[in-house]
């Protein structure tokens, strides 16, 4: 037998071996009739219940009650849990995983956001929680080993569950790279046959269901390494459980079903097993309105101690300024990206003074997690539009890297792109139909550089200025970009920035400045639409 016939023949018993021990399952099936799954995903510390989002003592009390019908209830989160707005932010999560830990979750995956502060933080917000964090595709580079358990087992009066873990590669990028720089993330065909290795080995354990609680999406960005591509690729996966890019989810997929809740407990997950297949219930905001009263009480001793310490009043605006992500802040020019990148580049000059000033700024659209609503503007306010606290450089550049950088940030746009540019102190164009010619792959990153800087992208004036390639310019961004984050990889590249100075301050802390020192308080209407520094040619 030939090498290519002794390959195929590996294969081909590979499959034989995986399909005869899914048929042993069928044959031995456990009993599944009154199992639920209850599920959430990218919560981001939307714990609260109100007009918007279900909550988690509404959660608590449904599982409750599906218990006292007879449900063995199986409690799943698919990550993002510690980080997204003021009440996660207030405590670096701590709050979120007592609430977890009340309701009695039975595992999480880790999503990105959960290393926003840092391995430290995380570890011990692991170690506080009652119920396991999995990941089958975080490699830590020091042991070689995976940086958490990749699965677990539970063993139940009714059948064995094998649970995998999954982290989306996006982590590499989309958290701040110094966080996660002693990690590895698998993707594409190392991550397809490392899933399959575990998911084999829960099929030889004898698992009776193996579920994927992952938290990959279906972005495009991320092609090769999304949770339709691991269903497509790895055998024996029954139910995958999804998160990261916010959808709502309820697809069958070849023999498994995909499933997602979108994100903020604006739904609740619930699969349960029906005429003789999986089968998703999702519940929406208002099919259940009972609280349970302990985990009611976490809530508002959190939501106290956010009141007690960030309800101070820094002024109001008048209409409401919208923070929607698509369309909005990561897909075309929105008024909060011109109010935010204003308020940082102000602060900036203010702080750098006439003779040193930066000549504009940018301000990643996924930095930017809300917007605001007419009326009073509190401390907390402004530090739910920019819960991560980023620190703020300036960095001279060439204009080609202002190029590159810029081209890179829309590669994907109509899509949506964290980071995405908003602006201040540059105008540019984006010509959607000019294809993104992709050059070579960014270091660490699941973006690509430009082959052609300029094919896509014009920048039209930079400071007032027209644009000029190779003349030099100082760009305000935030410790993120300057690290390498989301599309920015490019400024990490040797010699990219010729100078960078830390300005000492934080983006919230601009943001709070603007509003009570340029503004007198009061936010006028002239902000409540885009200031044209962006056109996109459709």
């Amino acid at each position: 037998m030939n090498q290519k016939g002794y390959d195929i023949f590996k294969r081909s018993l590979y499959s034989f071996l995986v399909v005869f021990l899914l048929l042993c399952q069928t044959v031995f099936a456990a009993d599944f009739s009154k199992v639920m799954i209850l599920h959430t995903n990218d919560t981001h510390g939307f714990v609260m219940g109100d007009d918007k989002h279900i909550g988690m003592p509404i959660i608590s009390q449904i599982k409750k009650e599906m218990e006292a019908k007879g449900y063995n209830v199986i409690m799943l989160d698919a990550g993002d849990i510690i980080q997204g707005n003021i009440l996660a932010k207030y405590d670096k999560g701590q709050s979120c995983i007592k609430l977890m830990n009340s309701i009695g979750y039975d595992a999480a995956a880790i999503g990105n956001h959960e290393f926003d502060y840092g391995l430290d933080v995380l570890n011990e917000r692991m170690r506080e929680a009652k119920f396991p964090f999995i990941s089958s595709n975080i490699i830590d580079n020091n042991t070689e080993n995976t940086f958490v358990k990749p699965y677990i087992v539970l063993e139940k009066e009714y059948g064995k569950i094998g649970i995998i873990g999954l982290t989306t590669p996006e982590t590499k990028t989309s958290a701040l790279p110094e966080n996660v720089a002693t990690l590895n993330f698998l993707e594409g065909k190392v991550l397809m046959a490392s899933t399959q290795m575990y998911v084999s080995k829960m099929i030889a354990e004898k698992c009776d269901l193996i579920i994927a609680l992952g938290h990959l999406g279906s972005k495009d960005s991320c092609m090769g390494s999304r949770s339709e591509d691991v269903i497509a690729n790895v055998n024996g996966i029954d139910i995958f459980i999804d998160g990261h890019d916010h959808e709502v989810k309820n697809n069958k997929i070849g023999n498994a079903l995909q499933v997602e809740t979108g994100c903020y407990t604006k739904h609740l997950g619930c699969i349960v097993y029906e005429d003789g297949k999986w089968q998703e219930k999702l519940i929406n905001l208002g099919d259940y309105t009972k609280a349970d009263k302990n985990v009611e009480k976490l809530v508002n001793n959190a939501s106290y101690n956010v009141e007690l310490h960030l309800s101070q009043s820094v002024g109001e605006v008048v209409n409401d300024m919208s923070g929607e992500i698509v369309p909005g802040l990561r897909t075309q020019e929105a008024a909060m990206g011109d109010f935010c990148s204003d308020a940082i580049l102000w602060q900036s000059n203010q702080i750098l003074g006439q003779a040193d000033k930066a000549d504009g700024c940018i301000v990643n659209g996924g930095g930017i997690r809300t917007g605001f609503n007419a009326g009073k503007i509190k401390v907390k306010d402004i530090q739910s539009v920019f819960p991560f606290d980023d620190k703020l450089w300036v960095i001279t550049i060439k204009g080609s890297k202002l190029l590159e950088i810029i081209e890179a940030s829309t590669q994907n746009t109509p899509s949506a792109m964290g980071g995405f540019p908003q602006v201040s102190g540059i105008e540019y164009t984006l010509n959607l139909t000019v294809p993104y010619q992709k050059g070579p792959q960014y270091p660490r990153s699941m973006y690509y550089a430009p082959a052609a800087p300029g094919s896509r992208i014009t920048i039209n004036s930079v400071g007032g200025k027209a644009f000029d390639p190779d003349a030099e310019y100082r760009i305000v961004v935030n410790d993120f970009m300057k690290g390498g984050g989301d599309s920015y990889s490019g400024l990490t590249a040797e010699s990219a920035i010729i100078a960078a100075d830390e300005l000492g301050i934080t983006d919230s802390d601009c943001l709070q400045n603007y509003i009570i020192e340029r503004l007198h308080g009061k936010i006028t209407p002239e902000y409540n639409k885009i200031q044209g520094r962006i056109k996109i040619i459709p």
